[in-house]
């Protein structure tokens, strides 16, 4: 298998940003139930990657290279998405240092869902596949830790999900019943203008 972090340096030999990384992921922000041993061990296993600014970190749809997380240890990135059937993107947030993305791509490798791009200069700290296989070989539990917290995470973003399409929906029905409400009024003035109308020709003819 091809790891995407193969030409990256490891973390390891920057201590500092090794240790910035360490305390990063094991923040709760990160939501990851680990201490700072386990996130030691985790990052570990993971590369240095530099972006300068504007540039392509992940690319909605592509696949050829998406088994990997990024932990942001410097900088910020831009999360955006298109909207469906639509050619404009949708500005989704702008995360900073502790923030994790394409967690999803690396538990199962599918196509990135978002596109996101580099505002300034970004460091990250890079997890692949591989070495996400070296750390279920190397420290299990840790590695099971990681994964539930990762899903967990996924979970909550789900959860959040479908309560702004339900609340989406909720507007929607509103609006819609404002515009029948509306139509409505429109249809009886109408038909009382014609009544009313209707009434004056008939008084004009008898006279």
């Amino acid at each position: 298998m091809h790891d995407p972090l193969s030409r990256v340096r490891p973390l390891a030999d920057f201590p500092a940003l090794s240790n910035s990384a360490a305390e990063l992921i094991g923040t709760p922000q990160t939501l990851l139930p680990l201490n700072p041993w386990e996130a030691a061990a985790v990052v570990a296993q993971m590369g240095l990657l530099h972006f300068p600014a504007g540039a392509l970190v992940l690319r909605e749809g592509d696949d050829s290279r998406s088994e990997f997380l990024l932990l942001i240890l410097e900088g910020e990135i831009q999360v955006d998405t298109a909207a469906s059937g639509e050619p404009d993107v949708v500005a989704i947030a702008v995360l900073g240092p502790g923030s994790i993305i394409g967690e999803m791509a690396l538990l199962d490798g599918a196509p990135r869902s978002a596109t996101c791009t580099a505002v300034g200069q970004v460091r990250a700290a890079g997890l692949s596949r591989r070495g996400l296989e070296l750390l279920i070989e190397q420290q299990p539990r840790v590695a099971a830790k990681l994964m539930m917290g990762l899903a967990q995470r996924m979970a909550d973003r789900l959860r959040g999900l479908g309560q702004q399409v339900q609340m989406y929906a909720q507007i929607a029905a509103r609006l819609q019943a404002e515009l029948d409400r509306l139509r409505g009024g429109g249809n009886a003035a109408s038909t009382s203008a014609g009544t009313s109308a209707g009434s004056a020709t008939s008084s004009g003819e008898k006279r």
